[in-house]
């Protein structure tokens, strides 16, 4: 299974981000899984991508221009899909994942789920992404999910695009149901 992961590029964040993706990226390795990730050299990406390239598995990196010029690459991307927008990247990361999760992360993390989660809604695949709410740091995102979905501004229930998984075991639990 080819598992996309959406995360910050941020090196000063909390270990607890960091310890999870590293769990994660363990997980893919011992479950031979490929990651499909943004590439870069920082933050949880890296520590992702590290994680899984170390433990040999396959690290596919959708990588904008603009990090490659900037020497942001990370040295763990084993297959480099090089792309002219984070636009691009987007759609090359939900063409080439099977199932996507979201780590701790911040605007352009955002920005991706909310792509994969509207494209779902209005048909153009049935790929979820899922919110790994490592130790409640996506509360604040759950809290106004519920407030719209209330106001009935979302359509159905928005779970169906964005399962959320608050412990490791749901998270591997709805990776597998959505690979199906």
């Amino acid at each position: 299974m080819k598992i996309g992961v959406f995360c910050s590029a941020n090196n000063n964040i909390a270990a607890e981000y960091f310890a999870a993706a590293r769990q994660l990226g363990q997980w893919i390795v011992e479950k031979k899984h490929t990651l499909i990730f943004g590439g870069t050299n920082s933050g949880l990406m890296e520590c992702i991508g590290q994680t899984v390239h170390q433990g040999g598995r396959l690290a596919i990196g959708v990588i904008p221009d603009i990090v490659e010029r900037g020497s942001r690459r990370s040295d763990s991307v084993d297959v480099d899909i090089p792309c002219g927008s984070l636009s691009q990247r987007k759609d090359l990361m939900m063409g080439q994942s099977d199932v996507m999760v979201a780590l701790p992360g911040g605007i352009g993390t955002l920005d991706e789920v909310f792509s994969v989660a509207s494209s779902n809604t209005i048909g153009y695949h049935n790929k979820r992404v899922i919110i790994y709410n490592v130790n409640g740091f996506w509360n604040p995102l759950i809290d106004l999910l519920d407030y719209l979905q209330r106001n009935r501004m979302i359509r159905g229930d928005y779970h169906n695009q964005l399962p959320i998984a608050n412990t490791f075991g749901e998270l591997t639990r709805l990776i597998e149901e959505a690979a199906g």
